[in-house]
């Protein structure tokens, strides 16, 4: 197969192995941009079902075939599966030669794909970031997200207009930067969603009747001020050195919900270090505000 160096070819043979609901969403935005779905390699009943529903004219085989049968395959396998199945594919000879191999692991760079690549194949670590629901609207979620892109110089040209054309934005990540650049996005996102179900059974324990009407608000603000304004964003009690009031929080969520106690120091030191490094609180308020959270 001819992939050059600044151009992508027009149309690709897609396999799909691990059709799950990342591998659905790219695959099916592959085929909106012309691409077809020649085949998958399903485990799951639920991916099984997925594959056929989302690609009724792929055939349903074992992984080397899925390879054979591609241009282009898709390797969208949970992190932790990718490398010996990798390793696996190739101990056994499967037919890398030629193809570009595709991951969308965030914890991954190439390197994963090294065994692949030593026979033959071309790879890419393209990850979405985005999460995916499994419901049909997922495609439409990439549209303007960003990915995560780590390719050989020679494939970056390739991997950029896959991306583009799933209508995603490639940011490149170099191979020693993987590991950081993924816990990163798992510590805005993850922690965000224990951060809030935290603060909502909190408020139902204060007597609120709906946590999440009252936060929507709050949080959205807080998300659109962080993202404009980094560290200039920071409000409340902690950025202004309030001593007292952060007293009173840790008395009280060790009273009510004293497992939240060590993410609420932890975070607030955290926060008390970015405002003061940013000017935002004073050496003074700093000291006496750490002094509460050093008595902890």
């Amino acid at each position: 197969m001819e992939t050059g160096t600044n151009e992508h070819p027009a149309r690709l043979r897609v396999g799909v192995i691990g059709p799950g609901r990342a591998g659905t969403a790219l695959a099916r935005a592959l085929a909106r941009a012309g691409h077809v779905i020649t085949a998958a390699s399903a485990v799951s009943a639920a991916s099984k079902r997925r594959a056929h529903e989302n690609f009724p004219g792929a055939e349903l085989g074992e992984p080397a075939q899925v390879i054979e049968d591609a241009d282009l395959v898709l390797l969208t396998v949970p992190d932790d599966v990718l490398p010996g199945l990798v390793e696996g594919l190739a101990n056994t000879g499967a037919p890398f030669q030629g193809r570009l191999l595709a991951h969308a692991s965030g914890a991954h760079g190439i390197r994963v794909l090294d065994p692949a690549t030593a026979a033959g194949a071309l790879p890419l670590a393209i990850h979405p970031v985005m999460t995916f629901t499994g419901r049909d609207d997922d495609v439409d979620r990439i549209k303007g997200v960003s990915f995560g892109v780590t390719a050989p110089e020679q494939l970056r040209p390739a991997a950029e207009a896959l991306v583009i054309e799933m209508g995603g934005e490639p940011v490149f990540i170099a191979e020693e930067n993987r590991h950081l650049y993924h816990a990163a996005l798992a510590f805005a996102a993850n922690h965000l969603v224990t951060l809030v179900a935290e603060a909502a059974d909190m408020l139902g324990k204060a007597g609120a009747d709906n946590p999440g009407r009252m936060l929507g608000p709050l949080l959205g603000a807080a998300l659109d001020n962080a993202l404009r304004f980094g560290d200039a964003g920071l409000t409340g009690p902690v950025a202004r050195g309030d001593d007292g009031t952060v007293a009173a929080h840790l008395a009280a969520i060790r009273e009510a919900e004293p497992g939240a106690l060590p993410a609420y120091l932890a975070l607030a030191r955290l926060t008390a270090d970015r405002a003061l490094a940013t000017g935002l609180l004073k050496p003074n308020d700093a000291e006496r505000l750490l002094g509460v959270l050093g008595d902890e």
